[in-house]
């Protein structure tokens, strides 16, 4: 196959992103976001998002780093669940570049279990600990789970009567409003976030992610903030022109879909044949069981994850450009080997 079931990141640049990167790669223009493609996209995030600072960076985890970073105050510390990326898969890079200690919920959905946070506000009454001021939360989660709005409105309500931030890793944050069918503000400001980081590389862009503010006293100073993380793009216009291909006309919700529909499609082939879907598949990840043997053989053909070899558990994600075709064509293989 010439496409895998590994992760959204391996898929291509949608059309119209890549037209609309063609579209702005003429002439000269101002550097550092100074253009007046970036101060259209920074507009249109208004139009989306509300009455907020928005700031673009290169990756993933810069966004989420410097979001934090934002929130700092002094021996300040993050609560997460176990599963967070930022804790798992930024390889140190929140508590080596913000200085601030995480501290792991332990979590088997992949959701923040507010019960077992609570057991860490003890640190706030003594000087020998720092003290946890941001709670960090990633919609949708690493385990394919979805938190509802309520869900979310209650983690605030929790940061606000204990004096902490709240940050939304969204880097399929497209997928999960696609699943609840809310808007992005809905799911946002509309739940009392503070900071969020909003992903488009999952999604259809090339590269460059956004870090938007709702509490707009976090962004102050920001702008030297990013540059001294070196998430300054000297070029601004190409991140915040994909940016604009993707919110103009809802295609970020368009390709969310698509990737939701599919996960579908491919956990109900599954469970046909009689391959175990461990997950209730909201978004675009399906988890399912597949014997070692099997999983090798299919990892040729159509490259996948092992998420946890001792339960022989295998993660699929469904990218926007994923068809039909593609799984029936992956199912009749391992059809083949069953």
């Amino acid at each position: 196959m010439d496409k895998t079931f590994a992760s959204d990141n391996y898929s291509g640049v949608h059309s119209r992103v890549m037209e609309k990167l063609m579209e702005v790669n003429s002439g000269h223009a101002f550097a550092y976001g100074e253009d007046p493609v970036t101060r259209e996209a920074l507009e249109k995030f208004k139009e989306v998002f509300g009455d907020v600072k928005t700031y673009f960076v290169y990756n993933g985890t810069g966004a989420n780093v410097l979001a934090l970073e934002a929130m700092k105050g002094r021996a300040t510390t993050v609560i997460c669940p176990s599963t967070a990326h930022i804790f798992t898969d930024e390889a140190g890079a929140p508590s080596k570049i913000t200085g601030m200690q995480l501290l792991p919920v332990p979590s088997s959905d992949g959701k923040l279990d507010l019960e077992k946070a609570r057991e860490y506000l003890s640190f706030k009454g003594t000087y020998h600990r720092a003290s946890p001021n941001v709670i960090s939360i990633t919609q949708a989660t690493e385990n394919g789970t979805i938190y509802t709005l309520d869900e979310v409105r209650e983690i605030s309500k929790f940061a606000v009567e204990n004096n902490m931030y709240l940050h939304m890793d969204g880097a399929r944050l497209a997928n999960a409003c696609a699943s609840l069918g809310c808007t992005l503000k809905e799911m946002t400001a509309g739940c009392g976030v503070d900071a969020l980081s909003f992903g488009g590389t999952k999604n259809g862009l090339m590269f460059g992610e956004a870090i938007v503010f709702f509490n707009k006293d976090l962004a102050r100073d920001f702008l030297r903030l990013r540059k001294q993380n070196l998430q300054l793009h000297s070029k601004m216009r190409y991140i915040a022109a994909q940016y604009l291909a993707i919110l103009e006309g809802d295609l970020w919700l368009e390709n969310a879909k698509k990737g939701n529909e599919m996960a579908a499609y491919l956990r109900d082939r599954l469970v046909e044949m009689g391959v175990e879907v461990v997950n209730d598949v909201k978004g675009n990840t399906v988890f399912a069981i597949l014997d070692e043997e099997t999983t090798e053989k299919m990892q040729e053909f159509c490259y996948f994850y092992v998420w946890d070899e001792m339960k022989s558990e295998v993660r699929f994600v469904m990218s926007y450009d994923i068809e039909r075709e593609d799984i029936d064509q992956f199912i009749e293989k391992l059809k083949e080997l069953k």
